[in-house]
């Protein structure tokens, strides 16, 4: 295995730059713009003056769901159930959000060791008028599967919505707040699935679309279910032997024809960047008969680019995926992806990115040092310097390598 040492992606940052809150008016925040190797400082609402008429941009729109669920035994402990992948009756997020009975999620348990095996934990919620009787029930505690069921037929996006709480980053270091159900969701989400908001598009705002539509920038919207696993440390010395989270992505018929026939493709955060790469390797791996069907979806490894020699253009990559759709007549599918972009990787889809600012020793700060190489230092240092404030909630950049 190669040898990439976390401690090469680090760097301090000051808890007083770690935006603990959005600023007021979204696209008020500030945009690093690095093109080339140069660094300018800009509002973020004057985003579309930076971009040429031929990109295409790229959203991910999933929505964030209440994910934390509380529970009170009769004693007084608090149980917390933070949902993390469904397991039944399907793996795919958006079959589960409309289920009307039971489902069953593996979870992060806190406070389990006062959850009794066989306990099942109860709580009475109302939804459209009606009281719904929600029951919690660990059905394998080895892998932390929980059973969900409640009382009347409603959906589960609307008992999570009723009972949950947004789970907001760790390194927020605060309990949500009835705000936080506005401003950690992008204007533009739609998919409820995710666990995390992809927030480099927390920044845009109607006025930002207007101007971007004015230019005739187009856009783009894919969905990637962000997971918890995106907030995981790398705690390896050695980066690449970091266990990646697997996050679900969701790709179109209208997205592939959309990509095909863009000349620039600009995404909007780290998980449209990640979502869109696999698209690529998914198209290598059909080429690569690697699968005869999609119809139990699909999944990217994650050193998915160290397993080929020969590649196919981007174009021969896209078409394939369409191809194998069109033979089994799917509009859409559903896979997984674990992919990981650390330096070495070469782009195949990607030619620039709107992100925040990432943390220390991340998979995050790995990607971004892979697109501008070692200038993600400068860039970081500049920021730094000239107090953007950092991570969720933070200030915007656009690199442009």
């Amino acid at each position: 295995m190669q040898h990439l040492p976390i401690a090469d992606f680090t760097y301090e940052l000051p808890d007083e730059q770690i935006a603990r809150f959005p600023l007021p008016v979204r696209d008020e925040s500030r945009l690093l713009v690095y093109r080339k190797g140069t660094i300018e400082h800009r509002k973020f609402r004057s985003l579309t003056e930076e971009l040429t008429s031929d990109t295409l941009l790229v959203f991910n729109n999933t929505r964030v769901i209440p994910a934390r669920l509380h529970f009170q035994r009769q004693t007084g402990a608090l149980i917390e159930l933070f949902l993390l992948h469904p397991v039944e009756p399907s793996p795919v997020i958006p079959v589960v959000m409309e289920e009307t009975q039971a489902c069953v999620w593996e979870c992060m348990i806190g406070n389990r060791k006062r959850w009794k095996a066989g306990e099942r934990l109860q709580k009475e919620v109302e939804i459209n008028g009606q009281s719904v009787l929600l029951t919690a029930e660990l059905t394998n505690a080895e892998q932390s599967l929980v059973r969900l069921s409640w009382s009347q037929p409603v959906r589960f996006v609307d008992v999570v919505q009723a009972i949950g709480k947004i789970p907001l980053p760790p390194y927020l270091k605060r309990e949500a707040e009835t705000s936080d159900e506005q401003t950690y969701q992008t204007v533009y989400s739609e998919k409820e699935g995710a666990v995390a908001a992809p927030t480099a598009g927390l920044h845009f705002t109607d006025r930002v679309f207007a101007g971007l539509e004015a230019k005739g920038i187009r856009r783009e919207f894919l969905t990637l279910h962000v997971g918890a696993g995106t907030f995981q440390p790398v705690k390896t010395e050695n980066a690449l032997e970091h266990k990646m989270h697997g996050e679900q992505l969701v790709i179109t018929r209208s997205n592939l024809e959309h990509l095909q026939a863009a000349n620039r493709i600009i995404p909007v955060g780290t998980t449209s960047m990640r979502s869109l790469e696999s698209m690529y390797w998914l198209g290598v791996q059909l080429i690569h008969k690697e699968y005869t069907s999609l119809e139990q979806g699909f999944r990217i490894p994650q050193f998915v680019h160290q397993q080929y020699t020969e590649l196919p253009t981007l174009h021969e990559s896209l078409a394939a995926i369409v191809q194998q759709m069109e033979v089994e007549e799917r509009q859409e599918i559903v896979g997984e992806t674990e992919i990981m972009i650390f330096p070495g990787y070469t782009f195949r889809v990607c030619q620039g990115l709107v992100t925040n600012f990432h943390q220390p020793g991340s998979t995050l700060l790995l990607l971004i040092a892979a697109l501008v190489g070692g200038n993600w230092k400068r860039i970081y240092d500049e920021a730094l310097t000239q107090q953007y404030r950092f991570l969720s909630y933070g200030d915007s950049s656009l690199l442009l390598p």
